[in-house]
């Protein structure tokens, strides 16, 4: 099969984590099927100038990559930062239409592969017409439970919705919303993400804080997540001074991406007026590849998100054997089924957060039981699940 793949959330030069997820979605489908792939990953266009702050990386990033054997292409569109957003889907569509007819006439995919409903699913549909091949268009999270909220982005999502050959869901929250949206419940396939087994798996707790220069004798939270508002970091930081009443040497360790620059001033004062000092860290971005190290680190990890879809994040740290404390939200229950794995709050109770936390920390896991429990979420029934998909849109 040649399929070709639309979507903004994929690794780049710049950012080798943006959307890490998907790359290893795909990467692991076409390796068990013998599939041919290409993708586009458009870009907002800007120039490299230093008034544009943030947004200027954006002129870093080739117009062409080759990542494991793939060729990935970087088409530009126009966007107008905070205004103007019912527009995305068009601008991405138009900035790209050019490239994916040439990719057509020199690959000739059979199916479009989208992933996230707006602006790169609805731009995907557009090609799709335009070119006359079908589009499986996945659903991420945010995509659905935050842009359906939006008055003028929620017509665009049915749009998308409507008009999708197969739609795919991460978690069963996402397809009742999208049900909700008007699209039948019959054409949404449920597809969580799945981990990869020879990367993530258990390792000596002390071994791996020598590797990053750790301390043995604390008690290690750990969060791996972008330092935004929707991942609840804030929480984790309120709770941290109740967990310090009965875990004294607790620490806080935070492997992210800092997003939102307001949102990390607002949590280092907060950091400052709890008085927690050195007891929680910073640590930034970090490889894919080596966050297996922060895992196997930890003695607990805990995602404290307002939303989620599938976050990847809480089966890698199982895989390691790490019990979770994590919002019930999306499709964390479906990840945490049980609570030989990890424990389910509400992040914005802060007793009840700490609670959980101190709970797990001195409770008594059967690191087995969890590491086998996250092994059935192997990128092999992923894989699977999506060539039936792909094979029945193809058939139709």
């Amino acid at each position: 099969m040649r399929i070709l793949t639309f979507t903004s959330l994929f690794p780049n030069a710049v950012d080798h984590n943006h959307g890490v997820f998907i790359q290893n979605r795909l990467f692991d489908l076409i390796r068990r099927h013998n599939h041919q792939l290409q993708v586009v990953a458009p870009v907002p266009y800007f120039p490299e100038w230093p008034g544009f702050g943030r947004w200027s990386r954006y002129s870093q990033i080739p117009s062409s990559e080759i990542q494991c054997g793939v060729s990935v292409f970087h088409p530009r569109y126009l966007v107008t930062p905070k205004v103007g957003m019912t527009l995305y889907g068009c601008s991405m569509f138009l900035g790209s239409l050019a490239l994916v007819s040439r990719l057509q006439s020199s690959f000739d995919f059979q199916v479009i592969d989208a992933h996230f409903l707006y602006p790169d699913a609805f731009a995907a549909i557009l090609m799709g017409q335009t070119l006359n091949r079908p589009v499986v268009v996945s659903a991420r999270g945010s995509d659905v439970h935050l842009y359906s909220q939006m008055k003028g982005i929620r017509p665009l999502l049915r749009f998308v919705l409507r008009r999708a050959d197969a739609v795919i869901a991460v978690c069963a929250t996402l397809k009742e919303a999208m049900v909700r949206l008007g699209v039948a419940e019959e054409r949404v396939h449920v597809i969580g993400n799945g981990v990869d087994l020879s990367l993530f798996h258990a390792e000596d707790r002390f071994t791996a804080r020598r590797q990053l220069g750790l301390p043995s004798d604390k008690r290690l939270i750990l969060c791996v997540a972008q330092v935004a508002p929707v991942k609840g970091i804030h929480h984790l930081v309120a709770a941290l001074p109740r967990i310090r009443q009965e875990c004294p040497n607790a620490e806080l360790l935070l492997v992210g991406k800092i997003t939102e620059k307001p949102y990390h001033r607002r949590l280092q004062k907060q950091i400052a007026q709890a008085g927690l000092g050195t007891a929680v860290r910073f640590v930034g971005s970090q490889p894919h590849s080596w966050l297996k190290h922060w895992y196997n680190a930890c003695d607990v990890f805990s995602l404290c998100s307002a939303r989620e879809g599938w976050p990847n994040v809480l089966l890698e740290a199982m895989a390691c054997g790490k019990p979770v404390v994590a919002s019930q939200t999306g499709g964390i229950p479906d990840i945490v089924s049980s609570r030989e794995y990890g424990l389910l709050v509400d992040p914005r109770d802060h007793e009840g957060l700490a609670a959980a936390i101190v709970a797990a920390l001195k409770g008594s896991w059967n690191q087995r039981n969890i590491v086998e429990h996250a092994s059935q979420h192997g990128w092999d029934r992923v894989s699977n699940r999506q060539q039936e998909v792909f094979e029945k849109v193809l058939r139709n």
